[in-house]
């Protein structure tokens, strides 16, 4: 999902391009991130994600244009990616549940304190006084 926003920033008509270099170079850096994830869902001999791995492994060119163009294709080479890996209907891991423990109702921790409460005065009053 995040891959998409990132790939939307780049490639949607409304978006503009980035003015600044630092832009370019962080959104470059977000998808390259989304490529390296996306790796490990898709298949090793899969072409989408060899374009993808061989564009995220050129550097950024220099200058305004070359910069910018460089962005556009490895936002659709991510693009592309993404689309491969939910045609395989490869998704993220469920997560693990994790195991919950037995919430005693209110009525048993009412009985608890007070059969601890019983206990202890009957043992005050056990007490030999001095």
């Amino acid at each position: 999902m995040a891959a998409a926003e990132t790939v939307a920033l780049v490639l949607d008509e409304d978006s503009p391009l980035p003015e600044s270099a630092a832009c370019v170079e962080d959104l470059v850096r977000r998808l390259r991130g989304h490529v390296s994830q996306l790796g490990v869902l898709a298949s090793a001999g899969e072409p989408a994600l060899r374009r993808a791995q061989q564009l995220c492994s050129d550097s950024v060119p220099e200058g305004y244009m070359p910069s910018r163009v460089y962005l556009v294709r490895l936002a659709e080479a991510t693009q592309e990616l993404v689309a491969t890996v939910r045609s395989h209907g490869v998704g993220p891991a469920q997560p693990t549940r994790r195991r919950r423990w037995w919430q005693p109702r209110i009525n048993v921790l009412r009985g608890a304190v007070f059969v601890v409460a019983f206990a202890c005065l009957i043992l005050a009053a056990s007490v030999p006084r001095t």
